[in-house]
């Protein structure tokens, strides 16, 4: 049997970088701002597969409340996500994700999330699909106020 999550994130942005996306770290002039790290990649990635897994989403596990989650990095709690998934007798098939963000431009640096993702979940990085896109100057995203992930999960009973 096959289970299908999505998740999504947007965090807006701020002066002052590096900008963290999947993991890696991007050099640009300006960060996400969130509780945890803000990055956008691993929390939709997460709540992908917390859905696969019929799991509830990021804020049930690891609560904004919680003041020793300010600022963690978001590899931890998606490598506890991944885990989680384990447990529940299922194994990741496959993740798909697709960012939103006007810039910076991310080309050079696809295969450095992939790969990242892919060591976080344990999976081989052809498990992995990471994309890119643009608003073309529309909404926030567009204005360059914030980004956005899309994530889907396709995880497999063990």
């Amino acid at each position: 049997m096959a289970r299908v999550g999505q998740g999504w994130d947007l965090h807006r942005l701020a002066a002052g970088g590096p900008l963290r996306l999947g993991g890696v770290e991007v050099p640009f002039d300006q960060s996400l701002v969130g509780h945890s790290d803000g990055d956008v990649v691993l929390h939709a990635v997460a709540d992908a597969l917390l859905g696969a897994a019929a799991a509830g989403d990021l804020g049930v596990h690891f609560p904004s409340s919680n003041p020793a989650l300010r600022g963690v990095d978001s590899a931890i709690l998606l490598a506890k996500v991944a885990k989680l998934v384990g447990e529940r007798g299922l194994r990741i098939g496959n993740v798909d994700v697709t960012i939103l963000a006007e810039r910076p431009k991310l080309a050079p640096f696809m295969a450095a999330i992939q790969n990242r993702l892919a060591e976080l979940l344990e999976v081989e990085p052809a498990r992995v699909s990471v994309k890119a896109k643009t608003a073309e100057g529309l909404g926030a995203i567009g204005r360059g106020e914030a980004i956005a992930a899309l994530a889907v999960a396709l995880v497999e009973v063990a």
